[in-house]
C-alpha cells in the first residue's frame, strides 16, 4: 500500500540522519530507541522533507517530497517538481535574503515559496489537527534553513507555530523537568583567540542570572578545566555557553572557545562523561549563544547536533548564523523568562517562539536576521 510506502521513506529519512550522524563521529555511538509521536506530543506534527532523484530512460529530474506526521493519522505525504540546482538555488537565495539590506518584498517572496514547498498543502491539515508545533527532520541543505522566518502570505510561521529540529524521532529523550531551574553560565565577553570581543555577553549572563539560580563563569574564570569541574560536580539541568564557537560537518573544524584554549567536539565526551555514564543526571537543555554554522556548510547543522549527542544534553538551542549579541542578550533573557514565569507548563519550543515574538514585535530587532536563526534541536518538550 502507499501508507506502507511512506512509511518506508520515513524510516530511511530516520535511518539516514542517524547514520550521518555515527559518521560524523566515526563511530557507532547512537543508542537509538523508536518512539511514537502520539506518545510524546498529540499536538505536534512531525515533517520530513526530502530532495528525491528520479531516473527515467536517461532523464534525471529531482523532486522535494514531504512526509507529514500526524498525531493518531495516517502519514501523508506531496512533492514539488523542480530541478535540484533550483531547489538550492532558492534555498540559498532566502537564507541569503535574510541578512538587512536585501529588499523586504524580495525576501517575503522567497519566504513564501519555500513555504508553499514545505508547508502549505498541509496547512488545513495542521489546523484541523488543532498543531502546536512543528517538528523538522530536514535533510541535507534543508538543515540550515530557519523555518522560523517562512511566510505564508500574511504572517511568518513563528507566529503560528513553535518550531524545532530534529535528527530523527528514534534519538528522541524525555521532557525537561520543571523543579527549580539551575543554570552553569559561561561565556567571554574579551577578544581571544583570534575572536572578536562579546561585549553584551555580560548582560546575558547576568540577566539569565537575575532568572534562575545560576553559577557563572566569565572570562578568565571560564577555562576548560574549571567549566569541567563544575559540569561534573552538580547536576545542572540547563548549561548555557555564550561564547565563540563553530559547527561544520567536519568535526576538526567543529569547536567551543574558552578562556585558554578551544574544546572540540571530540573532548566534549570527557567533559560531560559523568552525564553520558548516568553518574549524574543528563542536561535538559545545552544552550550555545553565540556559535555559528560555518559559512558555505550544507550540513553544518551535524556539528550542531553532533555537540548536542556528545554532551547527552536532550535539547540544544543554537543559532544558525552570528548575531548582534544585544539583541542575542534579549531574546536569551525573554526566553528563561518565559520558562520560568510562565504559570502554565510552557514547551522550550513555546519559550522560543514567544522569546522570538518579542524580538518580531521590537522596531530595533523586528528583522528576521536577529531572531529567526535560533533553533531548537532535539526535545521540545
Amino acid at each position: 500500500t502507499s501508507q506502507a510506502n511512506i512509511k518506508q521513506a520515513r524510516e530511511v529519512i530516520e535511518a539516514l540522519q542517524l547514520a550521518e550522524l555515527d559518521n560524523f563521529f566515526r563511530d557507532a555511538c547512537l543508542d537509538t530507541q523508536p518512539v511514537v509521536l502520539d506518545e510524546i506530543d498529540t499536538q505536534a506534527a512531525v515533517i520530513y522533507p526530502i530532495i528525491l532523484h528520479d531516473s527515467f530512460r536517461g532523464n534525471s529530474a529531482s523532486r522535494l517530497e514531504v512526509v507529514i506526521s500526524l498525531p493518531n493519522q495516517p502519514l501523508r505525504h506531496y512533492a514539488t517538481q523542480l530541478p535540484e540546482e533550483e531547489i538550492e538555488n532558492i534555498l540559498q537565495q532566502f537564507y541569503s535574503s535574510l541578512y538587512p539590506g536585501y529588499s523586504r518584498d524580495q525576501r517575503l517572496r522567497l519566504a513564501e515559496e519555500v513555504y508553499d514547498w514545505l508547508l502549505q498543502p498541509a496547512e488545513a491539515d495542521l489546523a484541523n489537527s488543532g498543531i502546536e508545533t512543528l517538528v523538522f527532520v530536514p535533510d541535507g541543505f534543508l538543515r540550515n534553513l530557519p523555518i522560523a522566518a517562512l511566510y505564508d502570505g500574511e504572517q511568518y510561521i513563528v507566529e503560528k507555530y513553535s518550531v524545532a529540529l530534529s535528527p530523527g524521532l528514534q534519538l528522541f529523550p524525555q521532557g525537561l523537568k520543571r523543579e527549580e531551574l539551575q543554570a552553569l553560565t559561561a561565556g567571554l565577553t574579551e577578544a581571544r583567540q583570534g575572536f572578536a570581543e562579546l561585549p553584551a555577553v555580560e548582560d546575558e549572563v547576568k540577566e539569565i542570572a537575575s532568572e534562575v539560580d545560576a553559577q557563572v563563569l566569565l572570562n578568565q574564570e571560564f577555562t576548560r578545566t574549571a567549566f569541567q569541574k563544575e559540569i561534573n560536580g552538580k547536576p545542572f539541568p540547563v548549561v548555557h555557553l555564550a561564547t565563540h564557537g563553530q559547527f561544520s560537518s567536519n568535526p576538526q573544524e567543529t569547536f567551543l572557545l574558552t578562556w585558554d584554549e578551544r574544546i572540540s567536539i571530540k573532548d566534549f565526551d570527557l567533559l560531560f562523561e559523568k552525564r553520558r555514564l548516568g553518574i549524574l543526571k543528563p542536561i535538559d537543555l545545552l544552550v550555545l549563544s553565540a556559535c555559528q554554522t560555518a559559512a558555505g556548510d550544507k550540513r553544518a547543522t551535524l556539528g550542531l547536533a553532533g555537540f548536542a549527542l556528545r554532551s547527552g544534553a536532550r535539547s540544544t538551542m543554537a543559532s544558525l548564523w552570528s548575531v548582534h549579541d544585544e539583541s542575542t542578550a534579549a531574546l536569551m533573557s525573554e526566553f528563561y523568562r518565559q520558562l520560568t514565569q510562565t504559570n502554565l507548563p510552557i514547551t522550550k519550543a513555546e519559550a522560543l517562539r514567544q522569546a522570538q515574538l518579542t524580538l518580531l514585535s521590537d522596531p530595533q530587532y523586528n528583522h528576521p536576521y536577529f531572531w529567526a536563526s535560533f533553533v531548537l534541536v532535539g526535545n521540545w518538550l
